[in-house]
């Protein structure tokens, strides 16, 4: 059955829509934050604060969205944020986000716990459009063997970078996942983690007994070190909150900076990543890109994001959302809305491309 997408009219209307029709175990898993979800919550209303002082009687009749991003192309400042377990939400999982992701001319950064391989969803992208861009997303567990294969898989399979969460030494406290016993559906497998004898997910109680062993509360600055030193890839940061991190993972040779509170699922009370934005903006003083995620909805956030400093927003949730409601369609849906809404904004601020959304459409 198509449904039809011409009443979704913005990203909300996607989102309810999907916590109407998805179960309440993935519901749950998709939307939850850590703990009271304080910092969920202040992702969003911090980029409604922020006021755009527009420019008037500038010639903007001829306006592109498009973008540079991590050096290369895109259709608009924006990334597909990784986000695990996609065929929770849709029997196409990544494929469809990988489709609507090339198809839409952004980026799509692949989760490490996905539901489909690398290969397939790169194979996915090409399909769509040979000069897609697909970038991995690693957390370092345990077992480094495992972590230096999938990096060989991801460069073996096209990928254009590595994108390594740093925020998660163990995994925030999700009272929404404990409750309702989360674990990996039956039927579906974290593909790039599973090994002969170990863990799968399928057992345990919240997220922290599920994947625990996917992650590692020993990791030290050495290990970033490390798997920098063994791929050829660029490895971009992902997690960021302090701006002597952002300039001590630059120094040690990050290829970019990604701020994020990890969409409110980690230490819950921690700042709102527009706020820790231009902090980072500051600190890296662009010797490498920054982008930001947490709480984009809106073309005016990405403006927001631009005139912060950021050369990219992510988006994660609402790829969810999209997805749960039309599959591939909904993305393209999602995505399409994001860069319309860009597009009128920057028209609005008086901004003829993304280049023109400087620091002081946000001052008096």
């Amino acid at each position: 059955m198509t449904t039809d997408l011409a009443p979704f009219l913005n990203l909300d209307d996607f989102e309810r829509h999907a916590l109407e029709v998805l179960p309440a175990m993935p519901r749950d898993y998709y939307r939850s934050g850590a703990w009271a979800e304080t910092t969920l919550r202040e992702n969003r209303a911090a980029w409604e604060r922020l006021r755009i002082w527009y420019r008037v009687m500038r010639d903007v009749s001829a306006r592109t969205t498009a973008a540079t991003v991590l050096g290369g192309p895109a259709a608009m400042p924006l990334c597909v944020a990784p986000t695990a377990l996609q065929k929770m939400a849709h029997p196409d999982g990544e494929l469809a986000t990988a489709r609507a992701s090339a198809r839409a001319g952004v980026p799509m950064i692949v989760s490490s716990l996905s539901t489909t391989t690398i290969e397939d969803i790169r194979a996915a992208a090409t399909a769509v459009d040979p000069a897609a861009r697909t970038w991995m997303q690693m957390y370092i567990g345990r077992d480094r063997g495992m972590v230096r294969a999938l990096a060989q898989r991801a460069q073996a399979a096209g990928c254009d970078a590595l994108v390594l969460t740093v925020d998660t030494p163990v995994w925030g406290i999700r009272e929404r996942d404990i409750r309702n016993h989360f674990r990996v559906p039956d039927g579906l497998r974290i593909v790039h983690l599973e090994r002969p004898g170990g863990p799968t997910g399928h057992t345990g109680s919240g997220i922290q007994e599920a994947l625990s062993w996917t992650i590692d509360a020993s990791l030290t600055w050495k290990d970033f070190e490390w798997l920098r030193d063994s791929t050829p890839l660029p490895v971009i940061l992902k997690g960021v909150c302090r701006p002597e991190d952002a300039k001590r993972g630059v120094e040690l040779g990050a290829k970019g900076i990604l701020v994020s509170n990890h969409g409110g699922r980690q230490l819950d009370g921690s700042p709102a990543t527009v706020e820790v934005l231009p902090h980072c903006v500051e600190a890296v003083g662009g010797r490498v890109p920054v982008l930001v995620d947490g709480g984009v909805r809106r073309g005016t956030d990405i403006l927001r994001a631009l005139a912060l400093g950021a050369q990219a927003v992510c988006i994660g949730r609402p790829v969810l959302w999209g997805l749960a409601t039309a599959g591939e369609q909904g993305i393209e849906r999602v995505l399409g809305i994001l860069k319309q809404e860009l597009d009128v904004t920057l028209a609005l601020a008086g901004c003829a491309g993304v280049a023109d959304a400087t620091a002081d459409l946000l001052l008096p």
